[in-house]
């Protein structure tokens, strides 16, 4: 390893280290903080290795006082890059699974200290490791959660915000492994979010991908034309320069092309308009979180038999809620997706809580006629005489005032 001759004894042993184990595949993360350089602004850098398309690299965020800049370099840089910013920084701490280093310069000289890596029980390991992915969808010191008001100036979650926050996360989670079952974009995602409110879910989605080299184009779709100047400025502020938003619904913007549709919490049948956008449009994942289900509910005439149990208002709103996103998920399923139904986050964080999520499977050709009969079935075992999503997929919806997000 070759390092400048201004390079301190010190510095030169903590280079060492970094590249020891960066070439034994023991190395964690590296933060440089305090820095000192040319960049404006700039308050730490976080090193990790992760893995873009198929390749590993070293990621940098940037951390900025306004923002969060991510950066990749290939593994033979590494070295070079990390070099260059340790000179501009008073402090450098290195993460491997065997050791902690942390280097402290000041105008007289360098220290230098060394620790074992605190050792972990199996299940205190299998906790951090839970906690660590959790962590690694969205980070809770990004900047943008600040703008959104969910983190305050110190990076701590405000307690109203709490649920808020688990939300987040979980959908973050759902969109990484869907993510994962899809092939990479050259030209980068196409991301619509119909009905993106304050922008909490768009942000994260924006800035999970950034942070994993995979910078996408990302809209979000709002009626409200105050929240969309407010989303427009947290997007500015967090330096997301593929991140905008447009001012109407599912049936006013029409994308050219759409790799990820999401709807949350659009109402009644317009989640079936935006369901529609995605099929018609190819999109590799449709998620959905669905909500008041007004439409099949007047059309219902359930089995005698189901009398006793329908006759409590309540059941019957579960019986129409449950029969609206069956035939969602198997229309789905016809058309080409592997589609789940399950509960997106807890009932004590919101009573919306169904997510139907689809990823486009490879092999599709042409609607599935087993999965269409039974759809067939079960609407005439109910009486159903219409449902707008199979009337969009059949090119004979008819009607106007589809409602918009709640």
């Amino acid at each position: 390893m070759s390092t400048s001759t201004s390079l301190s004894v010190q510095e030169q042993q903590f280079l060492e280290a970094f590249q020891q184990a960066f070439e034994t595949d023991h190395f964690d993360r590296l933060i440089l903080s305090q820095y000192k350089g040319e960049l404006e602004q700039l308050e730490k850098m976080t090193f990790r290795v992760i893995s873009l398309n198929e390749q590993k690299v070293l990621s940098c965020v940037y951390r900025y006082k306004t923002q969060d800049v991510t950066k990749n370099y290939p593994l033979n840089e590494a070295l070079t890059q990390v070099t260059e910013l340790l000179t501009c920084c008073k402090q450098a701490n290195l993460f491997t699974d065997q050791e902690e280093l942390q280097l402290k310069k000041n105008k007289k000289k360098a220290m230098l200290t060394r620790s074992k890596a605190k050792p972990v029980s199996t299940k205190a390991k299998a906790e951090q490791g839970h906690d660590r992915i959790k962590q690694r969808y969205v980070d809770q010191d990004s900047v943008f959660l600040q703008h959104l008001g969910i983190t305050d100036q110190q990076g701590q979650i405000i307690p109203s915000m709490a649920r808020k926050w688990k939300q987040i996360n979980k959908f973050v989670e759902i969109f990484s492994g869907a993510l994962a079952q899809i092939q990479p974009q050259e030209q980068g995602l196409r991301i619509v979010d119909f009905g993106s409110g304050k922008g909490y879910l768009t942000c994260a989605l924006y800035d999970y991908m950034q942070k994993h080299g995979q910078t996408p184009y990302v809209t979000g779709v709002e009626l409200n034309p105050k929240m969309v100047e407010f989303c427009q400025n947290v997007a500015q502020q967090s330096g997301f320069n593929q991140l905008d938003f447009f001012q109407g619904d599912v049936r006013t913007y029409e994308p050219e092309r759409l790799d990820v549709m999401i709807a949350l919490h659009a109402c009644d049948v317009a989640t079936d308009f935006a369901i529609h956008s995605g099929i018609r449009l190819n999109a590799q994942i449709i998620m959905c979180a669905p909500c008041c289900h007004k439409e099949l509910r007047p059309q219902l005439q359930s089995p005698k038999v189901l009398s006793p149990m329908l006759q409590f208002g309540i059941h019957a709103g579960q019986q129409a809620e449950m029969l609206t996103d069956t035939i969602r998920a198997l229309l789905l399923k016809a058309y080409g997706y592997e589609t789940k139904v399950f509960e997106f986050v807890a009932l004590e964080h919101t009573s919306k809580n169904k997510m139907i999520l689809a990823t486009k499977r490879k092999d599709y050709e042409q609607p599935d006629q087993a999965v269409l009969a039974q759809i067939q079935a079960l609407k005439e075992m109910y009486g159903i005489q219409k449902h707008s999503l199979e009337l969009l997929l059949n090119d004979q919806w008819d009607q106007q005032g589809i409602g918009s997000k709640c």
